[in-house]
């Protein structure tokens, strides 16, 4: 199941620790869909390292971030553009 967080009228530093709080509570086999208004780019190394991937939607403003645990399948239509740079 997808849970939604909206963290785009959020100030800096809570939609970072919103997510991780998100993240930490999601049940096993469920992913998190997160709003926010721009790309969280220290975000997403840090998914990296804590066993995350995701795939990246939208445009400036409005973001949508689909994050589910690495080992979890994401379409295979997910390029390295949409889910970043790799390390």
């Amino acid at each position: 199941m997808d849970h939604l967080l909206d963290v785009s009228e959020l100030p800096a530093p809570e939609p970072l620790e919103r997510t991780l709080d998100a993240l930490a509570m999601l049940p096993e086999g469920d992913r998190l869909l997160l709003r926010h208004r721009r790309q969280p780019f220290p975000l997403y190394d840090m998914l990296r390292r804590m066993g995350y991937r995701w795939r990246v939607d939208g445009c400036d403003g409005d973001w949508h971030i689909l994050i589910e645990p690495a080992a979890a399948s994401v379409s295979d239509a997910v390029d390295s553009v949409s889910r970043g740079p790799e390390p």
